[in-house]
């Protein structure tokens, strides 16, 4: 039986607001632990933009959904989405998380540990997702979260394609682009860059798409076999 592995890959962050587009009962469905509540605490302490309750729910979904052993998280901050992600995962599985931070990740680490999840649980590894993932193995990932500045997010899809296994799963956070994506008078730069990302994926024959309207919008996609 083939293993499988998982990235994810996202937008802008958005502080774990949902977006007007989410359906409140989606949010107040899915409940946080207190160490889950305190990563949440503590990235609104240092301004950091974190997935909503019901955004990690469906990231758990799907990591639970793929039996995904391999995970790739673009944007650590302080660990919220990485302990959504864990607690889907298999009990074996391995979250690879980037980012620029090196003091945000800090902080996840406690985060990771106090959760319960052993060391070799996560790989953390600080530095530019653009530098870091072409040193990544091809087709070794099950599931990608990109959470990252939507000026990476063609890259980073991009390198999605080649790290994901057939049938491995893309998510990007942020697809609402703040509630804009559907004003035609929306222009800028963000909003333009999330339209195009949302666009070539729904027309590549690489991948199954979809949005889900949950926290600020998650456009997921499965890469084809």
């Amino acid at each position: 039986m083939p293993v499988r592995r998982f990235v994810i890959i996202g937008p802008a962050r958005s502080f774990g607001q949902p977006a007007p587009q989410s359906t409140p009962f989606a949010e107040t469905y899915a409940t946080e632990d207190p160490v889950q509540q305190t990563a949440r605490a503590l990235a609104h302490e240092l301004g950091l933009p974190c997935v909503s309750p019901g955004a990690g729910s469906v990231l758990r979904l799907l990591a639970a959904a793929g039996s995904a052993k391999a995970v790739v998280e673009i944007g650590t901050g302080t660990g919220v989405s990485g302990v959504w992600l864990l607690r889907g995962m298999r009990p074996d599985g391995v979250l690879t998380t980037i980012d620029v931070e090196h003091e945000h990740q800090r902080i996840a680490r406690r985060v990771f540990q106090e959760a319960g999840f052993a060391p070799s649980r996560t790989r953390i590894i600080s530095g530019r997702a653009l530098d870091v993932l072409p040193r990544l193995a091809d087709g070794a990932y099950d599931l990608i979260f990109v959470d990252a500045d939507t000026t990476e997010f063609a890259a980073c899809t991009e390198a999605a394609l080649r790290l994901l296994r057939p049938g491995g799963v893309l998510i990007v956070n942020g697809a609402h682009a703040n509630g804009r994506i559907s004003d035609p008078a929306a222009r800028d730069v963000d909003t333009l860059t999330i339209r195009e990302t949302v666009k070539a994926i729904r027309e590549s024959e690489d991948w199954i798409p979809a949005v889900i309207p949950s926290g600020a919008g998650l456009l997921t996609a499965v890469k084809r076999s």
